[in-house]
């Protein structure tokens, strides 16, 4: 019965308080728009210009999506990859234009990170080394 009592209460119009209401007038304005001299930190950032990746047989693991200038993990060892296996081909000027990235830091990808391969010796032979 209190519950019915406290619904009762809630949807029980107050003729009153209708007829202040209806005397009410609400003005809005929005304020002046100022420029401050701080040198633009308010402006919004300049959209960055993305690119789709190329994905390798690790498609699933990798992003899809690259900001222009920069490259994924899989891309980075894909270019190395390439560029260990067939230099004369995959040189820096191609790879520069191929994944959208500077020259200078596609010679530094190069000369600093170098994949290394795993090779497997065959049971017979591991004695011998």
């Amino acid at each position: 019965s209190d519950t019915s009592e406290i619904k009762e209460e809630i949807y029980r119009k107050d003729n009153r308080l209708l007829t202040l209401l209806k005397e009410v007038y609400v003005e809005s304005r929005d304020p002046a728009v100022r420029v401050k001299d701080g040198g633009g930190e308010n402006l919004p950032c300049k959209q960055e210009e993305k690119r789709l990746t190329k994905l390798g047989h690790f498609g699933d693991l990798d992003v899809k999506k690259v900001s222009k200038g920069k490259i994924s993990i899989v891309e980075a060892l894909m270019l190395l990859n390439n560029h260990k296996l067939h230099p004369q081909i995959w040189t820096a000027e191609k790879i520069a234009a191929e994944y959208s990235l500077e020259l200078k830091d596609v010679n530094s990808l190069l000369e600093f990170f170098i994949p290394f391969a795993v090779q497997e010796f065959p049971k017979e032979t591991r004695k011998a080394i």
